[in-house]
């Protein structure tokens, strides 16, 4: 009997996983050759270290963390390529190592900069192409056709070679091939990455439609903070292999502080205030920025000790910038 998708289970249930790498040791030195064919050292490199972690179905989950934390290896898990070490893992009700054929049909994947359309064709033979192997529907593959030709953006360039998009073409044509067969959850790897300002918009308005209108659940990995604050309403940062939090991101800039930032604008060469409990981050021309902890200085106390100044000609509070709070956590992490 093959497997089905059930519908009550979380679209992802990771149950204390590990995944460990050997890697073999060798000096480099030719006095060390003899040595290292017969003793040769292994090294264990432990990627993820007994995470847990569940998401609903319909979820939009930033997943995030230092170079070398253990996202992609997570990713990988999660689509069948790698095999955990220790643990149990479910997607929408699968297991990837088991039941990856089955899987792939409700699943999409797209890592980095790889691709999968045919270099040397036009972009819409990659789609017809998956059409055929995958087996979709005509009425299916119309109706995701006309929906990502639309919202992508792509009547343009469905008749140009691969090899002649530019980045942002080439990611868009990606994730339309990734959505053709309707797939209930995906995971995406860096997919704003190298993008210029207007695709990068875009593509975070198209994601997060087909989240928001199609309920699809998205994973999404990324080193743009900024970009992912816009896209998830949720956010699981990983460190050494382990996750170190899972929340929304106003729960994670309170990890470091409730930090806001404060702008004050005086007259062009006016001397930056000496304000308790602001420190001050940056002046140029009569514009001053300070930052201040919300949870120390609450907001209408901040607003009382700056009416003693009538030199302040213009006032900006705003959160900080999210780039920074998780810099500062991750310092905190590598110190400890």
């Amino acid at each position: 009997m093959k497997p089905t998708v059930l519908q009550d289970t979380p679209a992802l249930a990771i149950d204390n996983i590990t995944k460990e790498y050997c890697q073999w040791q060798r000096s480099g030195n030719a006095r060390d050759i003899i040595k290292n064919m017969i003793h040769p050292e292994k090294r264990v490199v432990t990627a993820l270290d007994r995470i847990s972690l569940q998401v609903k179905k319909g979820e939009f989950v930033a997943y995030a963390g230092a170079n070398g934390a253990g996202k992609s290896t997570t990713i990988k898990i999660l689509s069948g390529i790698l095999m955990p070490t220790e643990g149990t893992v479910s997607v929408l009700g699968l297991n990837p190592a088991r039941d990856r054929i089955q899987l792939m049909r409700h699943i999409g994947v797209l890592f980095g900069q790889r691709t999968e359309l045919w270099w040397d064709h036009p972009v819409i033979s990659s789609f017809e192409w998956k059409k055929q192997v995958w087996n979709i529907p005509d009425s299916t593959f119309r109706k995701n056709l006309d929906m990502v030709t639309d919202l992508l953006d792509l009547s343009d360039i469905l008749k140009t070679f691969a090899r002649e998009l530019s980045l942002g073409q080439r990611m868009r044509a990606d994730i339309a091939m990734l959505l053709l067969h309707s797939p209930e959850l995906i995971f995406l790897d860096e997919p704003t990455l190298g993008l210029d300002v207007l695709a990068k918009q875009q593509m975070i308005r198209f994601l997060k439609k087909i989240n928001l209108e199609s309920k699809t659940t998205v994973v999404v990995t990324s080193h743009d903070m900024d970009d992912l604050e816009e896209m998830a309403q949720r956010i699981v940062l990983i460190n050494k292999g382990r996750i170190a939090f899972d929340g929304n991101f106003d729960e994670l800039r309170n990890v470091m502080g409730g930090f806001y930032r404060i702008v004050l604008t005086t007259a062009s060469g006016e001397a930056p205030l000496s304000l308790p409990g602001m420190n001050l981050i940056k002046t140029d021309s009569g514009i001053h920025e300070y930052e201040f902890d919300r949870n120390v200085l609450e907001i209408h106390k901040v607003m009382a000790l700056l009416s003693d100044f009538p030199q302040i000609i213009d006032v900006e509070i705003k959160k900080a910038p999210i780039e920074d709070v998780v810099a500062n956590l991750y310092l905190s992490w590598r110190e400890n």
